[in-house]
């Protein structure tokens, strides 16, 4: 798989944001640490901007920004022979991986939660779409054939992203955390209801919504209200 897979793949914005959101929600509830969590989502990155993101911990990570301009995906395999740091591209990111981004994206690609100390883009995947596209767009790419099938990592690092089925995230989660985790949660968290005692209690039962409320709001998530009307 490469980075135009995952354009082929990825759902609409909307939707993309909301399952991000889905994903932060699920991992804390599963994980109150925030450090070891896989998946997070900031809600107020900035006044206009939300962030979803993801880090393995061994080096992967991806972020995915939602403005006004649409949606910007970076993604990096810090072991891919795309990788700036491989030698085969030269200093920079892989030719074609951010040559075509939008001057509506361009400072994304210098923003410096996204490169290194030198400025360098920490990059071997990258996407984007306005809100006027119908499809996701990526650079025009000459991928090596490294004999993996996927160079520039995007098969690993958006997978969850591009099976959003409850079942994929559920084996993920027994796979990072090593406990049970139900599925009917995990499809509860999917459809964006607001969350309840019942589920916490489920995937934690260390956990109350009490608990979950500065997540919540940070995230964007619906908890529910006395009154019985959602809030998030």
């Amino acid at each position: 798989m490469t980075v135009h897979d995952v354009a082929r793949l990825l759902p609409a914005t909307d939707v993309l944001r909301d399952h991000c959101r889905a994903l932060a929600m699920l991992e804390a509830v599963l994980n109150p640490d925030r450090a070891d969590r896989a998946h997070a989502f900031d809600a107020h990155w900035s006044a206009t901007e939300e962030m979803a993101s993801m880090t393995n911990g061994s080096g992967d990570e991806y972020a995915v920004v939602f403005s006004p301009a649409g949606a910007y995906v970076r993604g990096f395999a810090h072991e891919s022979v795309m990788s700036p740091y491989a030698g085969l591209a030269g200093d920079g990111p892989w030719p074609g991986v951010l040559d075509e981004v939008p001057d509506a994206f361009r400072a994304y690609v210098t923003e410096p939660a996204f490169t290194d100390e030198d400025g360098t883009p920490v990059v071997t995947a990258c996407l984007w779409r306005a809100p006027g596209d119908d499809a996701w767009r990526t650079g025009t790419i000459d991928f090596p054939d490294d004999g993996s099938g996927d160079p520039d990592g995007s098969g690993s690092l958006f997978h969850l992203l591009t099976d959003r089925s409850p079942e994929a995230f559920r084996r993920f989660a027994e796979d990072y955390y090593e406990v049970p985790v139900a599925l009917s949660a995990v499809r509860h968290v999917y459809a964006g209801h607001p969350l309840t005692e019942e589920v916490v209690g489920v995937l934690n039962p260390g956990l109350t919504l009490v608990d979950l409320t500065e997540d919540a709001v940070e995230i964007g998530y619906p908890l529910p209200r006395r009154d019985g009307v959602a809030r998030g």
